[in-house]
C-alpha cells in the first residue's frame, strides 16, 4: 500500500470504542485503530543487526504477531540503534534518534541490546523467561482514523490527571529480511517484525473543548509499513498506546 504520508494528527476525546482493532469503513475507506479505556502497554525492543545476541529477542517479538493480546493490551515496537554500526555492518533500520531515545531512558545508566522497555521502564525479566507485567489501570481512549489518502486523525481522552504530554506515531515494518555480511552476525539471514521505519512526535496542546491536540507532518513515503503504533507520553513515560494493521496482515519479505 503506497501512501504519501502527509500527516495531520489530532488528539481529542471520543466515546466510540473499537478495542485494538483495525477496520475499513465501507463508504469512506477509512481505517480505524483504537484502544479501550484500559491501559495498553507499549513494549519497546532496542536492537541491532550488528548484535549477535539480538536475534532471539527479535524472534520472541515476532511471535507476538500471533498473540491474542496484540493491539488489545500490548503494542510492540522495535527500535534499531546505530551504536553497533562501528563493527562494520550498517543496520539499514537504525536511526540516531532511536539511540537517543534509549539513552533518554537509561539517563546516566548503560545502554545495551537487546534491551526491553515496557511502559517506560526497563524490563530485564525477559532474560529470565518471565511473563510481561500486567496492567489493569484505566488510561483513556486513544484512537486513530487513517484515510485512504494517508491522512491520520487521532483522538485521546485521558482518564487520569493530564496537564501536558506528547503524542507519538510509529510506522511499523513486517517480514523484513537482511543478509548480513559483516560484524557479529556475518553470514546470517535476519528476519524482522514490528520494525519502526519512521517515528514522529509533537507536544500536545489542550483545545477549548477540552481535547488534547497535536499536528505532525512527515514528507517521506512509507511504502513498507504494515501497521501503525500510537502512544501518548507524560514526562517521557508512555501512559497509553494503541496499534493496528494498516491493511491486510503483511507477510511479504523484503530482502536486502
Amino acid at each position: 500500500m503506497l501512501l504519501r504520508w502527509r500527516l495531520q494528527l489530532l488528539f481529542a476525546a471520543s466515546p466510540i470504542l473499537f478495542y485494538g482493532v483495525s477496520l475499513r469503513a465501507s463508504a469512506a475507506g477509512d481505517l480505524i485503530i483504537k484502544s479501550g479505556p484500559q491501559r495498553v502497554s507499549l513494549i519497546e525492543l532496542y536492537t541491532s543487526e550488528g548484535c549477535s545476541s539480538c536475534p532471539p529477542a527479535e524472534q520472541w517479538l515476532s511471535g507476538l504477531r500471533k498473540d491474542a493480546r496484540l493491539w488489545r493490551t500490548i503494542v510492540p515496537v522495535a527500535f534499531h540503534v546505530d551504536y553497533w554500526d562501528r563493527l562494520g555492518w550498517k543496520d539499514r533500520f537504525a536511526q540516531a534518534s532511536f539511540t537517543a531515545r534509549q539513552y533518554a531512558y537509561a539517563k546516566a545508566g548503560t545502554v545495551y541490546t537487546p534491551g526491553f522497555v515496557v511502559d517506560g521502564r526497563e524490563w530485564r525479566a525477559w532474560f529470565e523467561d518471565q511473563h510481561l507485567p500486567s496492567n489493569n489501570q484505566s488510561a483513556g481512549v486513544l484512537e486513530a482514523r487513517v484515510s485512504s489518502a494517508g491522512e491520520i486523525t487521532t483522538r485521546y481522552s485521558p482518564e487520569m490527571k493530564f496537564e501536558e504530554g506528547t503524542g507519538h506515531v510509529a510506522w511499523l515494518g513486517f517480514g523484513l529480511v537482511s543478509d548480513v555480511r559483516r560484524g557479529e552476525n556475518a553470514g546470517r539471514t535476519l528476519h524482522h517484525d514490528f520494525v519502526v521505519l519512521e517515528h514522529a512526535s509533537a507536544k500536545l496542546s489542550r483545545e477549548a473543548d477540552g481535547h488534547w491536540t497535536a499536528r505532525l507532518e512527515t514528507p517521506r513515503l512509507i511504502d513498507k509499513a504494515g501497521a501503525l503504533a500510537l502512544w501518548v507520553e507524560v514526562k517521557g513515560i508512555p501512559v497509553q498506546a494503541a496499534g493496528g494493521w494498516l491493511d491486510a496482515r503483511p507477510d511479504q519479505s523484503a530482502a536486502e
